[in-house]
């Protein structure tokens, strides 16, 4: 049965933050969008839930999707909410994080133009609120909190 409420409902999306250490650095792996909005700008690997989906069924399918690397081991980090993230409309996404000991081949896929790592400080400018997003997991690992 499906209800129908006055009251407008966001999206939700989910974020992949996949992280290796190498050399005493760290990298992430990003991707290039291949579609507006923030078309050829780089991004955390992601995208919208489905409708009976859970959150980590989603960030695992969309990781595999758009990076072809298979994941079950992410971990939720943080949910980020401000109103105004994506110019598509309200949405809420939940971001997952995983550290790996080596680097697993990427091939893009889905809505991905590419994928590639790049290292943690020094990212190219980055789509929606990811840079916020990549700050924080910066700012967590410094602190020893994940």
């Amino acid at each position: 049965m499906k209800y129908c409420y006055e009251y407008p409902r966001p999206a939700v999306t989910v974020d992949a933050a996949v992280l290796v250490k190498q050399n005493e650095c760290w990298n992430i792996l990003l991707i290039k969008r291949k579609n507006a909005p923030y078309q050829g700008c780089y991004a955390l690997p992601g995208g919208f839930v489905d409708e009976n989906e859970k959150l980590e069924d989603a960030v695992v399918r969309e990781l595999l999707e758009e990076t072809n690397v298979e994941l079950k081991n992410l971990n939720q980090f943080r949910a980020y909410s401000a109103p105004d993230r994506d110019p598509r409309g309200r949405t809420i996404s939940v971001v997952f994080i995983a550290f790996l000991h080596e680097f697993p081949s990427v091939l893009a896929g889905d809505d991905a133009a590419s994928a590639n790592w790049f290292l943690l400080d020094k990212l190219p400018e980055l789509a929606f609120d990811h840079a916020e997003i990549v700050n924080d997991i910066k700012k967590a690992i410094s602190e020893q909190k994940i």
